[in-house]
């Protein structure tokens, strides 16, 4: 579910003003809140565009042929080599994981991690472009630890509000959600179309072929429809540090998460629900549901603290295995300015006071306020559901 991504909150039976439907829509290239969360900027050249595509199938069909230990292997050392020679994703990866370990990030213990994070990295890589080349049996051996009574369960007790997945990079999302999707239930994943559109599209059909469908992030009235149909939404969460997300301690650090997830969940009843994804030694994914998350609405503290839920969750995921985090990019501010912050917009939000944003402020009597925590202004932008 790797890849990426405003009705109000009474209105369940069409699309409302912002839901990419209306004026608000036509404004999106101009705000910032409306941005993909992984990619930004417009499509490539389309010879660029053909290009990437012929190059993703041509690596696809090779991979798919070669025997996967020895490619694994290449791609691991390949991706621990670009750990090596780029020292701005060093620099990231090792404050990463110092905040995880517990460690300065010149610790030799955090650059082990690191390495074995960008190894286990490329073998995923070399796995995921293997994946189309597989029968629904070899995807469905993938995934052999899948407690399928309990995710039913869980689904149906939304009562039809449907359920939000959140995700983050770990273990293999796109074979998780090709199994699930194999036993019946309905998944689709909100992903970043923005970049390369025809990379996109062919890998949506791919996804089809699978079961689960792919959602670009602006499509705001189909991802509002997944959750009124009552059926499952992914949603990545660890996408790197964001100064207008939701403020949450993190490994005893503040920074923020996004907010689409609780909005979401806020705005349609559904429930949320993180999923664990551990790859086991025999190179198989072991998947747990921790327990979901209920967001009773868009208010500020339900907002921030549905998301702190979601972080925590998170955090006991990445504590088990860290060296199977491959998120690389920055997690969490450097400016301890920044950082305090971030603590002041988590409190006035627990207050029940809308988030002010970064550096903000906000009026205890009018309640004004930028719209970040998921409540939108009258008449405003709606809020940001990445």
């Amino acid at each position: 579910m790797t890849t990426g991504q405003r009705p109000t909150a009474g209105d369940r039976s069409g699309p409302a003003p912002g839901d990419g439907s209306g004026p608000a829509a036509a404004g999106a290239t101009s705000d910032r809140r409306l941005e993909a969360p992984h990619r930004r900027g417009g499509s490539s050249p389309r010879v660029v565009e053909r290009l990437a595509v012929v190059a993703y199938r041509g690596a696809a069909a090779l991979l798919g042929v070669l025997p996967v230990g020895p490619t694994s292997a290449v791609a691991g050392l390949g991706a621990q080599l670009s750990y090596l020679v780029w020292p701005t994703k060093r620099r990231w990866s090792n404050r990463n994981f110092g905040h995880v370990l517990g460690l300065p990030p010149d610790d030799p213990q955090v650059r082990a991690v690191a390495l074995r994070a960008y190894r286990t990295y490329g073998r995923y890589l070399v796995e995921l472009m293997r994946l189309p080349s597989l029968s629904r049996e070899e995807l469905a051996a993938l995934v052999p630890v899948l407690d399928l009574q309990e995710a039913e369960r869980i689904w149906r007790e939304t009562d039809g509000r449907g359920l939000i997945l959140a995700v983050a990079h770990m273990g293999s999302n796109e074979a998780v959600g090709a199994s699930m999707a194999g036993h019946g239930l309905p998944i689709s994943v909100v992903a970043d179309d923005s970049s390369f559109p025809e990379l996109f599209d062919h890998l949506r059909r791919q996804r089809e072929a699978w079961g689960f469908r792919l959602i670009p992030w602006r499509n705001l009235r189909e991802i509002f429809a997944v959750l009124r149909r009552g059926e499952m939404l992914g949603l990545l969460v660890d996408w790197g540090y964001r100064p207008d997300g939701i403020p949450v301690r993190f490994f005893g650090t503040w920074t923020t998460l996004p907010a689409g997830p609780a909005t979401l969940a806020g705005k349609t009843g559904a429930r949320i629900l993180p999923i664990t994804i551990r790859r086991q030694e025999d190179g198989t994914y072991h998947v747990a549901w921790p327990a979901p998350i209920d967001v009773p609405s868009t208010d500020p503290a339900d907002v921030q603290r549905a998301t702190q839920a979601v972080a925590d969750a998170l955090a006991a995921n990445i504590a088990n295995a860290p060296d199977q985090w491959y998120s690389f990019k920055p997690i969490w501010p450097g400016d301890p300015a920044e950082i305090a912050d971030l603590e002041r917009r988590a409190g006035l939000m627990q207050a029940g006071l809308p988030d002010p944003g970064p550096g903000g402020a906000v009026s205890a009597a009018t309640g004004a306020g930028s719209t970040a925590s998921g409540r939108a202004a009258p008449d405003g932008p709606a809020p940001d559901v990445r």
